[in-house]
């Protein structure tokens, strides 16, 4: 079996890829798999390092604001669409794939291109409920469209062969035991607040919640934080939490990543973050209330379109970044940490829109259209 899997760009298309080529080692130990994605993006990096073989193509997405800088940028998209196109379509041909599959990025678009060219199968996996312009294009001639949620439907062309498939989370999520993880942290009984904007951080997050954790720790309400802010932040927060006069108070744990991530979301009373997939799948498999601030920048502005599926479904509280301040992100916590029933049955209804068996989906989607590939 040859699958290649064509990814890059961010973290929220490289790790669900990472995910997907670990669920077909899983049942085909001897699958041959081979990643395409940029050379100057983070893919190129963690590809290799997760032990896969990867090979490179030059792409770049287009810019719609037309300043002088972006209009070089899309002379270079341009000249990227060609060189690129042509040296996918002869890593396919010299790979020839049974099946590629694509989790988005700027690669994905020339690779699979080149695979329905050459005819050979494609299917492509969708981590937003809004999809992007690439992957509704490609979704017309791909063999399956695994979707993580089911809004995203309607918003694919009617001739797409959708499916539900979910997106896979890192293992750890689901088996963390929520006592166990408060007692590591030595939390107690206390609220925990878990709040983080990616490994970059989050501009309004990190300008914020300084001033939140400073009105807690001056109240008489039992509230503990943890904090990441991220590259972008490493420079502004600890200087703050000095001039606050609370960079050394013991509730507090403010840094600029959470590595045991796993850990801090199986005891979190609450977690107040962006709104990319992966970060609001890995909420419904923990079960986890949240305050969700979606990045307004991103394309298609997916994340907001993410958020109100947990906001519709009663379990998130959905602020967008313009309407966010200080005093109504300390009123939605201030009312949640009085009402704790409110909290839980946030919880249950995160937890009820996890879909448990989404490998098993995802593995029945690749083998039924390498199957059908085989008696064609």
């Amino acid at each position: 079996m040859k699958i290649m899997i064509a990814c890059g760009g961010t973290g929220g298309h490289i790790n669900p890829a990472l995910a997907i080529a670990e669920i077909i080692r899983s049942h085909e130990p001897d699958a041959e798999i081979l990643f395409v994605g940029t050379p100057d993006g983070m893919e190129s990096e963690l590809i290799p390092k997760a032990g896969y073989k990867m090979e490179h193509v030059n792409a770049a997405g287009f810019q719609r604001s037309l300043s002088p800088e972006n209009i070089l940028r899309n002379f270079k998209a341009i000249g990227y669409a060609v060189s690129g196109g042509n040296h996918a379509f002869t890593i396919v041909k010299n790979f020839m794939p049974d099946l590629v599959i694509g989790t988005g990025g700027y690669a994905s678009a020339p690779v699979l291109n080149a695979a329905q060219w050459l005819g050979v199968p494609t299917a492509v996996h969708e981590q937003n409920a809004y999809p992007g312009v690439t992957n509704k294009l490609l979704s017309r001639r791909a063999s399956a469209v695994m979707m993580t949620f089911e809004a995203a439907k309607d918003l694919f062309p009617a001739s797409a062969k959708t499916v539900m498939t979910g997106l896979p989370v890192r293992s750890g999520m689901t088996r963390k035991n929520r006592e166990s993880a408060r007692r590591q942290l030595g939390v107690g009984d206390s609220m925990l607040i878990v709040s983080f904007g990616g490994s970059q951080g989050a501009k309004c997050l990190n300008d914020l919640m300084p001033e939140i954790m400073q009105r807690h720790l001056q109240s008489d309400m039992d509230i503990r934080h943890i904090h990441a802010y991220g590259k972008f932040g490493r420079n502004t927060v600890p200087d703050e939490l000095q001039t606050r006069g609370i960079a050394d108070d013991p509730r507090l744990r403010v840094t600029e990543y959470i590595h045991d991530m796993d850990i801090c979301l199986a005891a979190a009373d609450l977690v107040i973050s962006r709104a990319g997939a992966s970060t609001l799948c890995e909420l419904e498999a923990i079960g986890r209330a949240s305050i969700l601030i979606p990045y307004p920048s991103a394309a298609e502005n997916h994340q907001y379109h993410n958020a109100m599926v947990l906001g519709k479904a009663g379990a998130a509280i959905v602020i967008e970044q313009k309407d966010l301040t200080a005093d109504l992100l300390y009123q939605h916590i201030d009312s949640l940490y009085h009402d704790p029933e409110k909290r839980q049955a946030m919880h249950q209804r995160a937890g009820a829109l996890f879909l448990t068996d989404t490998p098993d989906r995802i593995w029945n989607t690749i083998s039924g259209i390498l199957h059908n590939a085989s008696n064609t």
